[in-house]
């Protein structure tokens, strides 16, 4: 018998290898078999560990990340969450650039991972000089040692999956996946996914979902990125006001557009029905699923995976709170409410 223990040397070696979870209760009735590939179970609990650790150990190899160096990125949040727990174990700082649209539940956590985070106007332009981008930019050339992750227009991005969640979910699924779903924001993800499950069987249909206000669907089908497109919309890390080269057009089949309002209460659809705590974005491919079944293009021979990227806890002061749905809109006759919670008064117990 081996007196060594039997444990990990950090957190970062848990990344990858996420379940394949099949869908039962939300699929009722839909022909063929759907499977969440189920992110969450990322130690920085979603996808983004993935390009995170392959990124920086990346440069690690190149000898572009020297002890003490700063590491600085434009996330929507998931992404600097997986940033400032790499570089926290790995000794480097971590700045990042938030847009305003990030929930306050993903920038406190960031902040407690030990990021230093600068938060951007959402709604202006990416050229502007208040632009995340552009201000992620202008920290990279005042701060020396520093480098820019820049993950929309770094295709390590696109390799990071393309390494590891393509090939897992294949092997998952026993080479047997005929659709993949998946919510497209630097779109590394799909693309990554989509190369490796292409390379074993073209025949795979890759769709893309993205939202109301974005750009990225209409520039698959015309190759032109049309402004008039592009308007504020509530859900985060998906859909883009500027074209990523991480995103792999070529390699998607086609697009599909979900509003904010439906992808939240699938989100929370799939908390209640499916005992997945989900994020908004996973809300999102949920919803493309709906309205793709909606419209038949699943059969009885049809194996469905739907990547849900991240974890509910990152949207408690959004999707989750009922304050934040009645003040969007999203309430009406046809959803309810929640189940209203009761507190009981210790002092008018009964001994």
């Amino acid at each position: 018998m081996s007196d060594k223990v039997n444990a990990y040397q950090s957190i970062l070696e848990l990344i990858g290898n996420t379940p394949l979870i099949q869908l039962q209760t939300l699929v009722k009735g839909y022909p063929g078999e759907y499977y969440a590939k189920f992110e969450a179970f990322n130690p920085g609990h979603s996808n983004k560990d993935r390009i995170a650790v392959h990124i920086i150990e990346e440069a690690e190899k190149r000898g572009i990340l020297k002890p003490g160096a700063t590491i600085i990125e434009t996330t929507s949040g998931n992404t600097g969450f997986s940033l400032a727990m790499v570089s926290m174990i790995k000794g480097y700082n971590c700045i990042l650039a938030v847009t305003s649209k990030s929930s306050v539940d993903k920038i406190n956590m960031l902040r407690s991972m030990g990021a230093q985070v600068h938060v951007c106007p959402a709604n202006v332009k990416a050229d502007d000089a208040r632009s995340y981008y552009q201000v992620a930019k202008r920290l990279h050339s005042e701060i020396k040692e520093s480098i820019y992750i820049n993950q929309y227009f770094n295709d390590l991005n696109v390799e990071a999956h393309y390494l590891t969640t393509g090939p897992e979910i294949w092997e998952q699924t026993n080479g047997q996946i005929t659709h993949l779903v998946a919510c497209s924001g630097t779109g590394g993800t799909i693309s990554g996914c989509a190369k490796y499950l292409k390379e074993m069987n073209p025949d795979i249909q890759i769709i893309g979902v993205d939202a109301y206000g974005s750009v990225l669907k209409k520039y698959h089908e015309t190759q032109e990125l049309d402004p008039t497109e592009v308007y504020p919309y509530r859900i985060e890390g998906l859909g883009k006001n500027l074209i990523p080269t991480a995103t792999h057009f070529e390699l998607i089949d086609t697009f599909v557009k979900v509003t904010d309002e439906e992808s939240a209460h699938t989100a929370r659809a799939i908390t209640k029905s499916e005992g997945m705590f989900v994020g908004y974005t996973s809300g999102a491919a949920m919803q493309a699923i709906h309205q793709l079944a909606e419209e038949h293009l699943f059969d009885k021979d049809s194996k469905v995976v739907v990547i849900f990227p991240d974890h509910g806890s990152r949207y408690m002061s959004k999707i989750y709170s009922e304050d934040w749905m009645a003040e969007q809109g999203f309430f009406d006759a046809s959803r309810e409410v929640n189940q209203k919670v009761e507190y009981i008064n210790d002092a008018s117990a009964k001994s």
